[in-house]
């Protein structure tokens, strides 16, 4: 804002200049020279009269002369103005037309203008104020960054209403700031452009038993029984019912249900959170005297926290929603994947479990070897296997007997071959 108030008092600056010119020149009085010439007359009029009037008082002329002379100075005084008033006025200094102010102004303003959308900034100046990180919302807390992504889900689907996933997106933000009418509304949007499926389905319920003081009635339940008919391992409805058994503290069956979820991975799941909740569930457990479950999944688990490098999430923001792969094959002998995920490239961040339930094969599984090669490939056309055009990230040598979290990043284009 400042830069633009410098710009503004420096045009009326010039332009009070062009204009303070015109105006002095239109009210300066026009001097002519015959005025001059009659000026200078009278001066020696007077000169000469007193003259002839010094020698007559001194003697030197007597009264006929002293008379003479002077009626002679007047008719001389007179020819010379009736000749001066003949002649034609030439005027000094001849006033300014308006057309060069005009002209002036009008070049000045255009000028300017064009160089500064050439060279200036007005694009950022007129964009609201963005953080140093580019993202505009660093310096935001965690409920109004949800705010600002809410508003931009909602110009995205009123751009594009037949975007299923921006529709799917904005009724997660909505739930997370407590909207759950317009959660609602919008995951009946993408039912309405997609038909149903258990995972949204199964975000539906979420969103009616939050609103619903989170207790389960009949229309919730009847979601439930419709994703899980669709897909019994649908992470929407798992979890709901985990959460929905937690508050009715029956632990062990909400353990069942989240434990289900973690083993199997899934898109857009928060595995790290979920583990923490199981965590709770079994120290409630254990502080009531009762046993808690062994873990649903045996053998070798591998917890990877899969992201996109900023050059490749900028690369991809541009276009459709793309598919990811994330698997595992063995660090030796044949590329078989051990297990693997499929997910989307608008879920990343987030955590995905390799383990021994998602293996193809019974006997290929990542209990099966020691060390592993993990791929998670961002598919360009859809299908599995990395191919030119792909972006993916790899580790290699990876041993299946790791237990801590391991970061897997997307940062390399696959050439043409």
């Amino acid at each position: 804002m400042e830069v633009i108030i410098s710009i503004v008092v420096l045009l009326l600056l010039l332009l009070f200049v062009i204009w303070g010119h015109y105006l002095r020149s239109s009210i300066r009085t026009a001097t002519d020279s015959s005025s001059v010439r009659d000026e200078t007359n009278v001066s020696l009029y007077h000169e000469h009269k007193a003259e002839i009037e010094k020698d007559y008082a001194e003697g030197g002329i007597d009264e006929e002369n002293y008379r003479y002379l002077l009626a002679e100075l007047d008719k001389s005084l007179l020819q010379d103005i009736e000749e001066n008033a003949g002649e034609p006025k030439l005027v000094a200094d001849k006033p300014m037309s308006l057309a060069w102010p005009v002209v002036l102004t009008v070049f000045v303003l255009g000028f300017s203008f064009a160089l500064y959308l050439k060279n200036g900034a007005y694009d950022l100046l007129s964009q609201p104020a963005m953080s140093a990180g580019g993202q505009g919302h660093e310096g935001f807390n965690s409920e109004q960054q949800a705010m600002v992504r809410l508003k931009q889900l909602q110009q995205l689907t009123e751009q594009e209403p037949k975007n299923s996933q921006a529709w799917y997106n904005l009724g997660q933000a909505s739930i997370g700031l407590g909207d759950f009418g317009g959660a609602l509304a919008a995951f009946d949007q993408v039912m309405a452009i997609e038909g149903e499926h258990a995972d949204i389905l199964g975000a539906k319920a979420q969103a009616m038993f939050y609103q619903n003081n989170q207790q389960i009635n009949e229309p919730i339940q009847a979601l439930i029984d419709k994703a899980l008919a669709l897909d019994p391992n649908d992470p929407s409805t798992n979890i709901l019912l985990g959460l929905n058994h937690f508050i009715g503290e029956k632990y062990a069956d909400a353990i069942a249900y989240w434990q289900k979820v973690v083993d199997l991975g899934g898109n857009n799941v928060n595995v790290q959170a979920l583990q923490g909740a199981i965590n709770e569930a079994k120290s409630r457990m254990a502080a009531a005297g009762e046993t808690p479950p062994q873990d649903a999944a045996s053998g070798a688990n591998l917890v990877l926290n899969v992201n996109l490098s900023d050059d490749i999430r900028q690369q991809l923001s541009r276009g459709e929603d793309k598919t990811v792969f994330v698997y595992a094959v063995p660090a030796k002998g044949p590329r078989m994947p051990l297990a693997a995920v499929k997910i989307r490239a608008s879920d990343l961040p987030t955590t995905v479990v390799l383990n021994d339930s998602q293996a193809m094969n019974p006997q290929m599984t990542l209990s099966s070897v020691e060390s592993v090669n993990l791929y998670a490939v961002v598919s360009n056309l859809g299908g599995v296997g990395i191919k030119p055009g792909d972006y993916k990230g790899e580790l290699k040598g990876i041993s299946v007997a790791s237990s801590d979290a391991i970061d897997l990043i997307i940062n390399t284009l696959v050439p043409e071959s």
